[in-house]
Parts: structure tokens; C-alpha cells; sequence
């Protein structure tokens, strides 16, 4: 794939650009058994790859410029606005959708925040597309100055983009270096945005968690549940259950299902779906995986535990917890291989004995890899 943005250096965002992808997928699993070869994996399936372009379901955009002339992308070394609006890794649906965005903040009047003088209201440009291609936008301001326009103007963004469903405005009143604030205001009647994925729908919540790459995130999920179908376990946690993905997806692997994630939002998305899909042996609640599983005594440990945690992995005190318990199987799925193999080394009694390396970031060096882990 190449990229007018990336060969002009205008963005490097995505630094294996112009490299052929073949290559991207098989330095991705060179790179993944490297890290994973001290733990003796007993197989490895084929990577999993995904488009090249085009993949992208969450963009999350500066906004920049002025009222009459936003941009929406990036800013540069001097806080300036770049426009990245034909970005080739995002959706045709943000694609389709920034130019009526950039003309709705003119029209609002929601000036873009300038880094450097600490002045103005609109900071970032949030925008979520689910597989039927309907749309979540979220616009991130300094104040709630702006939602009086916001709500005045709203029925013309609407009906100049039809596939928007929810819209919502976050405020974000910190100068610091973070996408979005706590406080959420949903603009429209719809509050969440279902993403369909194989035969689960999932409601999203605007500040919930989801997989960047809609069809890597369908093949993953899809392939938990085949995993795990054969060891049939009367009792599975997923820990950092987000919005649900693969304790969804596991509810008919397993008798219980019990989800825990930090985020209430996330959760909520979850229940909500589990509601809809009427699942009576899967419960989902807030909490700290870490200390949820450490407060568990021993008899209620589950068969399996399922992990898909940040990118810092699942540290020490969990690792230690799952070396000492007596659960069978853990399904890890890792963004970060290092940490991964990190995390590998503190439960040494759980072997790796099937992995695969999903391409949920093509262009990028990143990917996700799922590991089936066996107590010896």
C-alpha cells in the first residue's frame, strides 16, 4: 500500500508503509515465535491476515486549523493541523464522513483547540463505524461552551450524514496528553452503536473499548470459541472482558461465563448485549482483574480463564495468581508479544500449546497474538 501522506512525510504514523505486506505478515511472525520460542510453543497456525487499507473501525482525529478551515488528522512538530481526511487505513464510511464533519464545525462554530496557546474548544474528532456502517461521533471539547450550537445544529449534521447514530460531545477541560475526558453527553435518541460480529452483536457505549480492525476482530473471536468448544469448561472468567468479545463469543463453550473489566461504561455495553441476547449463564461486572482473581479462593477457581489485557500485560501478581491455581487452560490474547513472553516466564506449570498471530494493525509493526495455555 502506499500513501500520499506518508511519502510527502506529512504523516508517519504507520512506519512499515510501502513495505510489501507479505513481508509485514512474515516479519510479524518471525517476530512473534522469536519472543515465544523459549516457551516451546507446540504449534503455530498460520498468521491471520487482514486488508491492507481501508480497516481501520475507530479514527481518532486532532482537530485542527481555524472555524472556516479545520483540519482532521494529525498536528505537526509545531502544533499545527494536518489533514489526513483520505487517510487510506481508515474506513470509506470516516472517509466519507470527515468533509460533512469539517463543514458541521464550521457551521457550529466549535473552534479548534491551538496546543500552544491553551485557547479554543474542539480538541479531537472521534468517529466509530460498525459493520453495517453505521456511525458514532464523538466530538472532544474543552467546555460545554459549545453544546447549545452543538444541539442546534445537530439535525443538519444529521441530515447531511444519515449513517450517524449516536453523537455525542466528551469533555475533555485538561491540557494534557489524552484522547478523551469522563464526562459524555449523548446527543441523539440511539446511545449505543451494535457492532455485528460473526453471530454476536455487541452494543458499544462511546467510551468502550473495541478492536481497531472489525474483520481481524470477527476471525479472533471466532477462533476462541473453536479453542475452547472441544475443552468444554464448566466455568470460564474473562478478564478485561471489555465490551464483551469473547465472553460473548464463549457463551455456548462454556456452562458460566463470568466477565470482569475495569471500565462501567464497557461493562454496561456488555450486560446490555448479554440482555439482548437473552444468555442467563454469562454475568458481567466492574472490577479490577487482578484483584477480582486474587480474592477468589481456591475452590472457585475456574477450568478456564481467558486475558486480554493492555498492552502492559497481565503483570506479576496475576501471573503468580494463575501459576498457584488449578485452572486448567488460559486463552491469552496479547497486543504486545513482549509482555506476553514476559508474562509466559512467571506462569511456567501453563505451557503455550497452540498460537496465532492475528493482523489487527497492518502498516504498523503491532499485531495481536493468541495463545492457548495448558497446565503441564
Amino acid at each position: 500500500m502506499q500513501c500520499r501522506y506518508f511519502d510527502a512525510g506529512r504523516c508517519r504514523s504507520c512506519s512499515l508503509m510501502g513495505e510489501p505486506y507479505p513481508a509485514q505478515l512474515a516479519g510479524k511472525q518471525r517476530h512473534a515465535e522469536a519472543l515465544l520460542a523459549p516457551f516451546g510453543v507446540g504449534s503455530w497456525l498460520a498468521p491471520v491476515a487482514s486488508g491492507e487499507r481501508d480497516y481501520r473501525n475507530k479514527a481518532k482525529m486532532v482537530v485542527g486549523g481555524t472555524v472556516a478551515a479545520p483540519t482532521i488528522g494529525i498536528l505537526d512538530a509545531d502544533g499545527h493541523g494536518l489533514d489526513l481526511q483520505t487517510c487510506g487505513i481508515c474506513s470509506p464510511g470516516h472517509r466519507a464522513a470527515f468533509p460533512v464533519i469539517a463543514r458541521f464545525i464550521s457551521l457550529a462554530r466549535l473552534t479548534p483547540y491551538d496546543v500552544t496557546t491553551r485557547a479554543g474548544e474542539l480538541k479531537h474528532l472521534i468517529v466509530t463505524e460498525s459493520p453495517d456502517g453505521e456511525l458514532m461521533v464523538r466530538f472532544v471539547l474543552r467546555s460545554t461552551e459549545p453544546l447549545p450550537r452543538l444541539r442546534k445544529h445537530l439535525p443538519t449534521l444529521l441530515a447531511e450524514l444519515p449513517a450517524a447514530r449516536v453523537v455525542t460531545a466528551n469533555i475533555l477541560p485538561e491540557h494534557k496528553a489524552v484522547l478523551e475526558g469522563e464526562t459524555e453527553h449523548v446527543l441523539t435518541a440511539q446511545q449505543t452503536l451494535p457492532m455485528r460480529l460473526n453471530d454476536v452483536t455487541m452494543h458499544l457505549r462511546p467510551q468502550s473499548f473495541f478492536q481497531t480492525n472489525t474483520a481481524i476482530a470477527a476471525a479472533l473471536y471466532a477462533e476462541a470459541r473453536d479453542w475452547i468448544r472441544d475443552l468444554a469448561p464448566d466455568t470460564a472468567w474473562d478478564l478485561y472482558s471489555g465490551v464483551g468479545g469473547f465472553a460473548l463469543h464463549l457463551a455456548d463453550a462454556a456452562t458460566e461465563v463470568t466477565g470482569i473489566e475495569t471500565s462501567v461504561e464497557a461493562v454496561a455495553s456488555a450486560e446490555l448485549s448479554r440482555t439482548d441476547a437473552a444468555l442467563e449463564r454469562v454475568r458481567f461486572a466492574a472490577g479490577d482483574a487482578t484483584a477480582f482473581a486474587l480474592s477468589a479462593a481456591p475452590a472457585e477457581a475456574p477450568d478456564l480463564v481467558v486475558v486480554n489485557p493492555p498492552r502492559r500485560g497481565i503483570g506479576r501478581e496475576l501471573a503468580g495468581w494463575l501459576e498457584a491455581s488449578d485452572v486448567s487452560h488460559v486463552l491469552y490474547s496479547s497486543c504486545n508479544a513482549a509482555s506476553l513472553a514476559r508474562d509466559l516466564a512467571a506462569m511456567p506449570s501453563l505451557r503455550p500449546v497452540r498460537a496465532r498471530v492475528f493482523d489487527m494493525f497492518p502498516q504498523t509493526t503491532h499485531f495481536e497474538v493468541m495463545v492457548l495455555l495448558e497446565r503441564a
